[in-house]
């Protein structure tokens, strides 16, 4: 058996680059969308293609990983990406071409997420979950902080950016993705046999009966579509208030920045605090940013306000992860893996379709209200929900 830190760098480094390639692409394609003017309603529209695919994949890729193994699958979803990305370089002048590029991306990021996750679940001691997962969300938001920089290095000070140099530099991205998977050592433990349909569907059925379980998985859909229209919308929202799009990335930079500082300590804040007080305090904080950022105020208020949000969004999806896998045998880990991603990739399917139509009449700092309410209303699910193991 390699030694860990062997098996974890790969690992780390593709998750890094494909969260930053997606949200390079994702923003550049809300730009797109502005450019060929698309309404703001049909942004919510787009966003919500990064998670149709998906939401019908989720379960299916869960049984393969558990067949195939990580390594074969996050080769696969490394490739789904790359055709991505070409659709974004190439078919990017209509709207259609826009959904069809975000619904290829979702599924190519499905892919490489499902096996990063299940390759950290099966190589993991129960007592290290919250620290493995720690540090594997700490390298997600690093992606999701280099993706928008790059918008900033490649926009400068305009307020609506050249996006062909933005589409290219995703496509490199994304043919590094598939050579990255190669070097990728997968876990030794947590391969069985595959279930059959039935056994899944039982297995399954048996872990929604987890109490709690569901309310769990519906606060981190919400908070994973919070994000989503962040992405979405925030260039959305500057071009309207006049700022530039570099200024736009470096924001959107200082929130996934400050997501890897929550994550890089989470393990000792969940040992301190317990997970579900800490799940409460981030909603607030979440909640409370959300809310503040269509705010009049200077630009550096924006950094303040952008910082506490990433604070308070990249504690929620490492813990409910946590919890989720200290329910689940090892060889089921996949599949209830999945489970999770496709409950998520509803929420970003539902949620920004709902605030694409609340954009028709309020635009877009209507939609980051709308989602700071929503992010806020997830307290009423964990009422009686304990996340700690063993209660």
């Amino acid at each position: 058996m390699p030694p860990v830190g062997y098996r974890l760098w790969p690992l780390l480094a593709h998750s890094v680059l494909i969260q930053a390639t997606t949200f390079l692409l994702r923003p550049a394609g809300s730009y797109q969308a502005l450019a060929i003017q698309a309404p703001a309603s049909v942004l919510g529209l787009i966003g919500a293609g990064f998670a149709l695919v998906p939401v019908l994949l989720a379960l299916p890729v869960g049984r393969l990983v558990n067949r195939l193994g990580e390594r074969r699958l996050m080769l696969a979803g490394s490739l789904v990406t790359v055709a991505a990305s070409l659709v974004f370089l190439f078919g990017s002048g209509s709207i259609t071409g826009l959904l069809l590029a975000n619904a290829i991306l979702g599924a190519g990021h499905l892919g490489c997420v499902i096996s990063h996750q299940t390759l950290v679940a099966n190589g993991s001691a129960a007592s290290r979950l919250d620290t493995m997962f720690g540090y594997y969300t700490f390298s997600a938001s690093m992606g999701q902080a280099v993706g928008p920089l790059l918008i900033s290095t490649l926009a400068g000070s305009a307020v609506q950016p050249e996006t062909a140099r933005m589409f290219l530099a995703g496509t490199v991205m994304s043919a590094a993705l598939v050579l990255l998977a190669g070097f990728t050592v997968p876990a030794a433990a947590g391969h069985g046999r595959s279930l059959s349909f039935g056994e899944d569907a039982g297995r399954i059925t048996q872990l929604l009966r987890t109490p709690g379980l569901l309310r769990a998985l519906a606060t981190s859909a919400v908070i994973v579509s919070a994000v989503d229209l962040i992405v979405v919308y925030l260039p959305a929202f500057g071009a309207e208030q006049g700022l530039s799009a570099g200024l736009v990335g470096v924001l959107l930079t200082v929130r996934a920045l400050f997501s890897m500082a929550s994550r890089v300590l989470l393990g000792r804040m969940s040992s301190a605090f317990g997970r579900t007080r800490l799940m409460v305090v981030s909603i607030l904080v979440s909640a409370a940013a959300l809310g503040a950022v269509t705010v009049p105020m200077p630009v550096w208020g924006l950094f303040i306000v952008l910082a506490a949000m990433g604070l308070g969004l990249g504690i929620g999806q490492p813990l409910t992860i946590s919890w989720l896998i200290e329910q689940t045998p090892p060889r089921q880990r996949g599949v209830a893996l999945s489970l999770r991603l496709g409950g998520n990739r509803i929420g970003q399917l539902s949620v920004p379709s709902v605030m694409g139509l609340l954009a028709a009449g309020l635009g877009a700092a209507g939609v980051l209200t709308a989602t700071a309410l929503a992010v806020a209303s997830t307290l009423l699910l964990l009422r009686g929900v304990r996340l700690e193991p063993n209660e």
